[in-house]
């Protein structure tokens, strides 16, 4: 795979993703209506729990709007099924735009992110929170910065704790946007941390399937 370059900025981009997976854009004129179609789709030849729909309802308006919030552009939500079980995972999309007359290279944000993250470990001193891993990847799209990580969720006490068992994983996917000073960020997570490898790779796949539009 090479490095697609462009003149100009693009106008839009592309994203393959499994089936299973919903798609909400953020922008406030059309949020609500894309979240009552998810929750009448998930809720369907279902009559007796009005409580429970609002209160998804609600949860994903809230996630939605704290999102748009930070530059968020489109969120999607996997209700991928696996046998009787979904698998909960989501993606966001963020337009970040940085702070430079001239694009930041890649190579240069990882080493920016690597030194964010020693600074922090060694800022608070735990030597059972995992350090990122960051890497430098061609996609279709161009060169991103691949950003893999690992969050204890509240209530773990500690590396031995058993609790420690439980935890998300995210990857992060940095990529230029041609033509501008601007990083598209695909945040990807789940709460699966047992087949974190196998989720990874899925993730992996969504994003490099990601392609620019005229």
């Amino acid at each position: 795979m090479t490095r697609t370059e462009s003149p100009t900025p693009p106008a839009d981009y592309r994203l393959l993703l499994p089936d299973g997976w919903f798609r909400i854009p953020l922008d406030p004129d059309q949020r609500d209506s894309s979240i009552d179609a998810l929750v009448e789709r998930q809720f369907r030849g279902i009559d007796n729990a009005p409580h429970l729909k609002e209160e998804l309802r609600g949860d994903l308006r809230r996630r939605a709007v704290k999102a748009y919030r930070g530059g968020g552009i489109e969120l999607y939500l996997s209700f991928q099924a696996a046998g009787p079980f979904t698998i909960p995972a989501s993606l966001l999309v963020t337009l970040a735009p940085l702070r430079h007359a001239e694009p930041l290279p890649p190579e240069e944000l990882a080493r920016v992110l690597a030194e964010d993250a020693e600074a922090t470990e060694d800022g608070n001193g735990n030597a059972g929170t995992p350090v990122p891993e960051i890497a430098v990847e061609e996609l279709t799209a161009g060169t991103a910065v691949r950003v893999r990580r690992l969050t204890r969720q509240p209530g773990d006490n500690g590396p031995d704790a058993p609790q420690a068992a439980h935890a998300s994983v995210s990857v992060e996917y940095h990529l230029p946007v041609p033509g501008t000073t601007a990083y598209l960020l695909l945040t990807f997570s789940t709460p699966l941390e047992p087949i974190a490898d196998a989720m990874a790779g899925l993730f992996d796949a969504i994003a490099g399937s990601l392609t620019w539009t005229e």
